[in-house]
């Protein structure tokens, strides 16, 4: 039996752009707007999972409350950690250290930003976290509050492409998609 996950990424917070990964900066108020907006429909889930980073755990504390459902959280579902580059934006780095940065948009799983998580270990611990949550909660839908590195690793899973092709994936703030995960950990996108 599969789980259904409704992944949705946080809004814009307080430090802007740029590569956030393990930094815990807060929402800004138009990021609270953001996330409160994408869920205003009226959908229901069993439970919230969410990374542990305020980013995340602050709407998902709120949300559970508003709605009676239970909270659980996940420390695998955190985002990319980038190391040296945590905090700049890919200008800073452009100017920098252009050619790292083309390396890495080039073949994210192939090279590693100084002092990074390397992708493959990202990938293992994202997906070892989403196994789990199907083996807890196979039949139930989730809501997911997580990270962009996050969603693009498991959507670029779940619709079959490339692993390079990662980088590509688009997810904006707030951005809601679902995938349904089975027991053999099999990804797939729903409409």
């Amino acid at each position: 039996m599969s789980v259904q996950l409704e992944l949705i990424r946080h809004g814009v917070t307080e430090l802007g752009g740029g590569l956030r990964g393990s930094l815990d900066d807060a929402l800004t108020e138009e990021g609270w707007a953001q996330l409160r907006s994408a869920v205003a429909d009226g959908s229901r889930w069993d439970r919230l999972i969410s990374s542990p980073l305020q980013r995340c755990a602050r709407f998902a504390e709120e949300l559970a409350a508003q709605h009676d459902v239970p909270l659980e959280f996940e420390p695998d579902l955190r985002e990319l950690h980038f190391g040296q580059w945590e905090g700049l934006t890919s200008a800073q780095l452009m100017r920098s250290d252009a050619a790292a940065l083309g390396q890495f948009w080039s073949d994210p799983y192939g090279f590693t930003p100084p002092a990074a998580e390397p992708l493959l270990a990202f990938e293992a611990r994202v997906l070892a976290a989403v196994q789990r949550l199907q083996q807890r909660y196979a039949g139930q839908r989730l809501l997911v509050v997580t990270h962009g590195g996050v969603i693009r690793l498991l959507l670029t899973r779940a619709r079959g492409l490339p692993r390079g092709d990662l980088l590509q994936v688009a997810v904006a703030h707030a951005q809601r998609f679902v995938i349904s995960c089975d027991a053999a950990g099999q990804l797939r996108e729903q409409p």
